[in-house]
């Protein structure tokens, strides 16, 4: 079992930029495939950016261009650099680890708020 801790959230002006962690503990994240996820108000929980534990990433369509992540095998840590922020970024993000081998299980931190606003 792993657990998942995030921070990093804030608030920040349209075009800025923020860098959210994810700090597993537990087991290494390379054994999940990682995945960050957000949900504004009234709307359904999305996947944003996803990381394989062989170092492969995909990205929604509303973020590519945008967003990275990456891992930190020293730290155990994942990241989500988000630049250039649109008001549209704003939610809870949150930090997830699924481990799917036959069955899947799926691991969640807190979440950490992101505002983008002038």
């Amino acid at each position: 079992q792993v657990q998942l801790v995030e921070s990093g959230g804030g608030l920040v002006q349209p075009g800025g930029s923020l860098r959210l962690s994810c700090e597993a503990s537990g087991r290494s994240f390379r054994i999940y495939t990682m995945g960050w996820y957000r949900q504004a108000p009234g709307k359904q929980r999305e996947l944003v950016a996803a990381l394989t534990g062989g170092g492969s990433s995909n990205y929604a369509d509303s973020v590519t261009g945008r967003f990275t992540i990456s891992g930190d095998d020293a730290k155990n840590t994942v990241y989500l650099q988000m630049n250039s922020l649109k008001p549209e970024d704003t939610a809870i993000y949150y930090c997830n680890a699924r481990f799917a081998v036959g069955n899947t299980y799926d691991y969640w931190g807190q979440g950490t708020q992101v505002t983008v606003s002038s």
